[in-house]
């Protein structure tokens, strides 16, 4: 009876050991993967209606924009780029419109985007925008700069209020939508738009 209680304390020292080392390697994993390339997030808003809804689950790949320069029409999350804002870590998600070195014509629903490839300019096309505003801006982004809006015009806070977006405040774009369950997708909210 003794010698049974001898080892069951050895196999409980094992089975703790072995959690630990278990624990370990799993942060050793874990850690590195939520930490550079990929992180989970919450939408909170209405701003990008009807693309995502409050309290999508989204996954964001952070990796990407690390190898390459984010592109039209993806779909970003980015620190709120306000020094004074209380929440320096207040995250939005918008997609992108403008790119660096592009002159912005917008008037209402009408989006004129020139550049190098296209000096004489063209009409962005924008197929996921069902609610428009009424706004005239005119912006020329600089090579560090780009333009983002939300998806649901009348409701958004984005560059045609507070400015162009820097290239270091963009954290990565949108992977996964986990939730709800109906509109699991992958690389949600992007499209092939043409130029």
């Amino acid at each position: 009876m003794e010698e049974s209680i001898v080892e069951n304390k050895s196999q409980e020292k094992t089975s703790w050991h072995e959690f630990l080392r278990f624990a370990f390697i799993a942060l050793l994993i874990v850690v590195p993967i939520r930490v550079f390339i990929v992180e989970p997030f919450v939408v909170s808003g209405n701003s990008m209606v009807p693309t995502f809804e409050n309290n999508n689950y989204l996954i964001i790949d952070k990796i990407s924009y690390k190898l390459n320069n984010p592109k039209r029409n993806d779909v970003v999350i980015f620190i709120y780029p306000d020094p004074n804002l209380d929440n320096p870590k207040k995250f939005f998600i918008k997609r992108i419109i403008g790119l660096p070195g592009e002159t912005l014509d917008i008037n209402g629903s009408i989006i004129f985007i020139k550049n190098q490839e296209n000096p004489e300019g063209f009409m962005l096309e924008e197929p996921y925008v069902k609610n428009i505003a009424n706004n005239i801006t005119h912006v020329e982004l600089k090579s560090d700069e780009y333009f983002v809006m939300g998806d649901n015009r009348s409701a958004s806070s984005d560059s045609r209020y507070w400015g162009p977006l820097k290239r270091k405040f963009i954290t990565g774009r949108t992977l996964l939508r986990l939730l709800p369950i109906k509109n699991i997708d992958v690389f949600p909210g992007q499209y092939k738009l043409s130029e």
